[in-house]
């Protein structure tokens, strides 16, 4: 009984990174619109890095997620 709280705890807070994933992505896609609509001229050099930082922070949330779901299921 007591693991079975221990494990949802423990995805729960595992879980987490998704937000922080969003969080990351909602941050990194403003940022690059605000400075597109600043400097339009350079918004086509840092599509490559817009690009990279999205897989890194998807990449966080989808580990946080496989975590979450070893915990439970693992």
């Amino acid at each position: 009984m007591e693991v079975d709280a221990a494990k949802m705890i423990g995805a729960g807070i595992a879980a987490i990174a998704l937000g922080g994933a969003g969080v990351g992505i909602g941050h990194i896609f403003g940022n690059y619109l605000a400075g597109a609509l600043r400097n339009p001229a350079a918004a086509a050099g840092q599509r490559g890095t817009l690009f990279l930082g999205f897989a890194f922070a998807e990449a966080t949330g989808l580990i946080g997620f496989a975590v979450a779901m070893l915990i439970l299921f693992g």
